[in-house]
């Protein structure tokens, strides 16, 4: 396979039928590409798809009619959601095929410049803010990747003059091979994803793929206040990283940052040129809350400036930006109490973020599928600063178990959670859903579990309303 762009007498096989394989399959088509689709899950529940596949000129193979067409297989794309060591996975391996993710597609695509992002948690509102930040710098830029729209859709008509902001996860960098970003960040790492990693080590290591292609005239930009991404910091060109080097801290002045705190102003410090530190904004024209948020746009303020965004139109970017869906998200106040949505919290270091970034009493609704992850530290965090935990879904036992000294209630349903929240909290509370958990025992996704929670919350509302 070239390794930039892709010939229409190639033959790929596309592995895992969801948005990712779809979009994977719509632009390879379009490009003349031979594509066969298959996925576990049987044939009937993936009709729309299947038919979607057949419009396009694409095949659908069951697993067991794989062997029969693998000898024309020239390469497999990877979906995010299907793990390197599933059987389908280790059958097309065995066949001597190289199986790639779909970001590592989009790449060999793209004729723009790749901004990519990574991190346990503020993916989503770093990369959105990093596309924002761009355009009021009079850049254009597209985003895709983890965030929502598969990458490989949003390269597929890019131009040379824009940049296309990537989020990207875990699952996605690791079947890379020359994925190589112009700019790549990677905000923190916390235990996630347990269930499919065997340790800490191996979650890292999978993060850390992405500036393996980065050289000496790219940009990698890191936060020192994570003790694991800080062990990365080299200097005079001995490490890991042969990018050049952007860290930044929410601390003091740090000899190794290129981006921390001056009192209450957000302070640059040039790597290159004039050395002099340049004010850049401050703290209190963020409007996002929490320190992790102060973390997510020093990152993104960093990578704009990378790509050649000027002081002002940074400023003037993160005072317009506005909170993501599902992202700390005010729903409403009724009777003095402020509804909050952070389903978008699928693991304890986002949880616990969350509930850092209030002064007043909490009352938390959390639980649901957990990823192996530990509760320990977040149990500590409750019982600093919760008042009432309302624990739903699989994990509200495990929970549970964690607290002493909170009250906890228990709920079958998303009703009954802001039913019990509403009963229980008083005016100046905040009644706050951050799960720490994934969403795939009760709801469809993260998204859908917030929509309930915005739905019931509003119901509540205007139960209230004179």
């Amino acid at each position: 396979m070239n390794p930039i762009e892709l010939g229409s007498a190639q033959t790929l096989l596309i592995i895992g039928l969801g948005r990712s394989g779809q979009a994977s399959a719509e632009v390879l088509r379009a490009r003349g590409v031979t594509v066969y689709a298959v996925d576990e899950k049987p044939a009937r529940d993936l009709l729309p798809a299947i038919q979607h596949l057949e419009i396009l000129g694409a095949s659908f193979v069951a697993p067991e009619q794989l062997p029969a067409v693998l000898t024309s297989i020239d390469a497999a794309i990877l979906s995010p959601g299907v793990p390197l060591n599933s059987a389908l996975v280790r059958s097309v391996q065995a066949a001597d095929i190289p199986v790639l993710s779909e970001i590592e597609i989009a790449y060999r695509l793209s004729r723009a410049p790749i901004l990519a992002v990574t991190g346990t948690k503020g993916k989503s509102t770093t990369t959105s803010l990093i596309a924002h930040l761009l355009r009021a710098g009079g850049l254009s830029a597209r985003v895709g990747g983890n965030i929502g729209n598969p990458l490989i859709a949003e390269v597929a008509d890019g131009a040379f003059e824009q940049w296309v902001v990537a989020e990207v996860s875990s699952f996605q960098l690791e079947a890379i091979r020359s994925f190589h970003p112009r700019i790549a960040a990677i905000l923190n790492i916390s235990p996630d994803h347990l269930d499919r990693y065997h340790s800490m080590e191996e979650y890292a290591e999978a993060k850390y793929r992405i500036f393996a292609n980065q050289n000496e005239h790219d940009f990698f930009v890191g936060a020192l206040d994570d003790a694991r991404l800080a062990q990365l910091h080299w200097l005079k060109g001995e490490g890991r990283i042969r990018a050049r080097q952007l860290w930044y801290t929410i601390g003091e002045h740090d000899a190794r940052a290129a981006m921390y705190m001056r009192g209450d102003t957000i302070t640059y410090a040039p790597i290159s040129g004039d050395p002099r530190p340049v004010p850049i904004m401050l703290r209190e024209d963020i409007p996002l809350t929490g320190a992790h948020n102060l973390q997510n746009v020093m990152a993104a303020l960093l990578a704009a400036i990378a790509a050649g965004v000027n002081f002002a139109a940074l400023r003037e970017g993160v005072a317009s930006f506005s909170p993501m869906a599902h992202r700390l998200a005010a729903i409403a106040e009724i009777g003095g109490v402020l509804f909050v949505d952070d389903s978008k919290a699928t693991n304890p270091a986002a949880a616990i973020a969350a509930l850092r970034s209030f002064d007043r009493p909490i009352v938390l609704i959390a639980g649901g599928r957990s990823k192996n992850t530990d509760f320990v530290e977040l149990g500590r965090v409750l019982d600093e600063r919760v008042k009432l935990l309302i624990a739903l879904g699989e994990s509200a036992e495990e929970l549970a178990a964690q607290v002493s000294r909170t009250r906890v209630e228990r709920a079958a349903s998303m009703e009954e959670a802001v039913r019990i929240a509403r009963a229980n909290a008083r005016a100046g509370d905040v009644v706050l859903l951050s799960p720490a958990c994934a969403s795939f025992d009760m709801f469809d996704s993260a998204e859908h579990r917030g929509d309930r929670f915005a739905n019931e919350v509003q119901a509540l509302a205007e139960f209230a309303a004179p």
